[in-house]
């Protein structure tokens, strides 16, 4: 039911792929490319994909992170959809979409099962981005 739903308001973007970020994007972001057809793709953290990779340093809460994609996972003007289970602070889901776009990809929205409004994680984001259940405490 879950992938029904995310897929009915993921298609109107009209993504080539699905962007899951790890690891339990993953677990979203892989049954949604099935349902609505399309590829998928991971990101995830420094040195865990085989192959070249293409990277992005990031600023956390507590800190710094890499994330990274395989340099041939996107192909320049592709539309990509980046998905993770939790919408929070934003900052992974924006750094994702920093990424794809570095690498040329075009990414028309977001999407998670979960947001936390009260962490205003949308603010971070340029693009729209769909939950199905959102929690304001």
């Amino acid at each position: 039911v879950a992938m029904g739903r995310m897929a009915r308001a993921v298609r109107a973007y009209q993504p080539d792929l699905i962007a899951g970020i790890e690891s339990r994007g993953f677990l979203v972001a892989a049954p949604l490319a099935l349902k609505l057809g399309c590829g998928f793709i991971m990101v995830r953290k420094k040195g865990k994909l085989p192959g070249p990779c293409i990277g992005l340093d990031y600023g956390l809460e507590y800190g710094t992170d890499r994330i990274e994609i395989q340099a041939d996972a996107v192909y320049p003007g592709q539309r990509v959809v980046v998905v993770d289970d939790l919408l929070a602070t934003g900052g992974t889901m924006n750094a994702a979409i920093t990424l794809i776009r570095q690498v040329g990809g075009v990414v028309p929205s977001a999407a998670a099962l979960i947001e936390l409004t009260f962490l205003n994680g949308r603010d971070r984001l340029d693009v729209p981005c769909e939950a199905l259940v959102a929690y304001d405490e």
